[in-house]
């Protein structure tokens, strides 16, 4: 169920980084056909594919079943991404409802709508996934409610994109140029983003228990038993709720919320219905162990982490991709722009590091996280019998294997075994939370390193040599792609005289005046180099003069005369260059004081 977080946040990531690609289109009825067609025949595929399994399931055991349909809704839904990215960058299915105002004014109603292309496709693996999984489920859990309970599970991984998005549209709208000015800068962007997380970290927990369908507790027996664990831990707590995730038939509990008085317990009819005293009380005690280690207000941490990173790094990110140069030949094989290749590059790069992000080191920390939250029954009692007999039962209920893999939890055996461990030599409970506070310190300090530097390349001291680097390189790029191109030449020239590196410099404005003769930028900033070169070396007075009297032929405007004046003052024409340099100074629009320092220098050489 996880993973299907996963998948939402990366369909959120190919539609928002689909504005990467060229200007919108208009409509397409070529994007309708295939949207369409492919829709059809992804349908067509799930059904062949988990109509095989059921055939050849029917003599396996359960928990190989069990086994073969989540790798089956893994493939299907990785198939369902690559599916949408092709819609949304490759027939801009996005870009159809693009004319309609309303899509303009609020951008984020397009991209739920698109989105829930997306959710469409996962609700046909659902659809066809169900006549197999029920089997693992209580009666009474109907096709509709598998697939609104798959729905509901993944919903909270768009509520904080959605809600946030909604709201800047909204002030956008608000005649406060002032507030959009703000908001629309950095430290706006990053005010906005940080308010917003800490306020649907708080009240966030509201909202999803209500679109979980979850109800409290009725009074009795059950409840008891839950707050005297509570009251025992000194747990504060909004509300005990009753989760009926997939019919109630799961054996789980879950915790939400970094607040005490927005804060619920969730526990599923399944596991008061299944576990005694002591087993339900080291389910709590589980769940209160993510409180009293606050591992909610770390999440936030590898959340805020990774958004920060990305802020910083997207644009030099951009560039070094571009620098790379990876596939572009095959791209223009295929009849592929370079700037479509460029962004879906792109694309591909963020949603392979979101997803190794989020599947490797979310992961690594969810599994220590769950690991110190099941020593937490240590607080409490010498022993971890109730909780190791959970999980036999819940391994043997669900039917599946005790050793069964899973990316953001150890295997139910090796809870068990380490819980064990820790029971014959406690020494063990205090060297894991060592070893999670050492990879939380290493996590903080390694974000901290990366966005420093992120920040330096972007807005820092780094900015400025890393911008050079990368003009040069795209310059050069652009050069080899079309050598003839004398403007090319121009900013290159421009470029390396900015980076004081005069012999390229000279080479590229002289790549100019063989292509063009006559191009006055480039007659008049060699000659300005030749002129006034800081390394006497590349000083070149008698060329400079040739060459800015060709540039006042051309054109006698006040930069290029100012340029002429100073080759006939090298020259020794100082009554000329006086005469030059008031001419440029009379029909100058700006750097007035400039030129008339220019006059009155020229004016007291001539004196002398």
């Amino acid at each position: 169920m996880f993973s299907n977080f996963i998948y939402f946040l990366a369909a959120l990531v190919i539609y928002t980084t689909s504005e990467l690609f060229d200007e919108p289109s208009g409509f397409g009825p070529g994007a309708i056909g295939f949207c369409l067609v492919s829709a059809a025949v992804f349908a067509l595929v799930c059904r062949i594919y988990f109509n095989r399994l059921a055939v050849h399931g029917q003599s396996l055991p359960a928990q190989d079943i069990d086994q073969g349909v989540n790798t089956a809704v893994s493939r299907l839904s990785i198939a369902a991404l690559v599916l949408f990215a092709v819609n949304i960058y490759g027939f801009r299915v996005n870009h159809l409802l693009y004319d309609v105002a309303v899509f303009q004014w609020v951008p984020t109603l397009g991209a739920l709508l698109f989105l829930g292309l997306f959710l469409f496709y996962l609700i046909l693996i659902w659809n066809f996934a169900y006549k197999i999984q029920k089997r693992f489920f209580t009666s009474s859990l109907t096709k509709k409610n598998f697939i609104l309970s798959n729905i509901a599970f993944c919903l909270p991984a768009m509520l904080p994109w959605c809600f946030l998005s909604l709201l800047a549209d909204f002030l956008g709208l608000l005649p406060f140029e002032g507030l959009n000015r703000f908001l629309n800068s950095t430290a706006g962007e990053v005010i906005y983003i940080l308010f917003f997380v800490i306020a649907i970290s708080v009240f966030g927990p509201v909202l999803i228990q209500r679109l979980w369908g979850c109800r409290p507790l009725a009074p009795g027996f059950d409840r008891q038993r839950i707050e005297k664990t509570c009251q025992m831990a000194d747990l504060r707590y909004r509300d005990i709720l009753v989760w009926n995730l997939f019919g109630g038939g799961m054996i789980t509990a879950g915790v939400m919320g970094i607040v005490g008085r927005f804060r619920y317990i969730l526990v599923t009819p399944a596991l008061l219905a299944c576990l005694d005293d002591d087993e339900i009380q080291g389910v709590i005690l589980h769940e209160i162990g993510h409180v009293y280690h606050r591992h909610m207000v770390f999440y936030l941490f590898f959340f805020a982490g990774f958004i920060a990173c990305n802020f910083v790094f997207f644009e030099p990110l951009m560039f070094i991709i571009y620098l790379l140069n990876p596939l572009y030949g095959g791209g223009a094989f295929w009849g592929v722009n370079q700037d479509t290749v460029h962004a879906a590059i792109i694309c591909l790069v963020l949603i392979g590091l979101f997803i190794l992000y989020f599947r490797f080191v979310f992961g690594l920390f969810m599994r220590h996280f769950e690991r110190q939250a099941d020593l937490h029954i240590f607080k409490y009692t010498d022993s971890p019998s109730a909780l190791i007999s959970t999980f036999y039962k819940i391994a043997s209920l669900s039917r599946q294997s005790i050793d069964k893999p899973n990316w953001h939890h150890f295997s139910i055996g090796q809870r068990i075994r380490f819980l064990e461990k820790c029971r014959m030599n406690p020494g063990m409970i205090q060297n894991h939370h060592r070893k999670v506070k050492k990879m939380i310190t290493g996590y903080l300090l390694a974000v901290g390193i990366v966005f420093l530097i992120g920040y330096s390349v972007s807005y820092g001291w780094l900015n400025t040599p890393f911008t050079q680097f990368v003009a040069g390189k795209i310059l050069n790029r652009q050069l080899e792609l079309d050598p003839g191109n004398s403007d090319l030449y121009v900013q290159v020239g421009d470029f390396y005289y900015d980076a004081r590196q005069y012999e390229k410099a000279i080479v590229a404005y002289e790549n100019v005046l063989k292509i063009d003769p006559t191009n006055v930028h480039a007659l008049n900033n060699l000659a300005w180099l030749l002129v006034t070169c800081p390394d006497e070396t590349f000083r070149n007075a008698a060329r400079s003069l040739d060459l800015s009297s060709r540039a006042v032929d051309i054109t006698k405007e006040a930069y290029v005369l100012d340029t002429y004046a100073e080759a006939l003052y090298v020259n020794n024409h100082k009554a000329r260059a006086l005469a030059v340099a008031k001419q440029a100074f009379e029909i100058s629009t700006d750097r007035k004081e400039y030129y008339r320092a220019q006059v009155t220098r020229f004016g007291k050489a001539q004196q002398n």
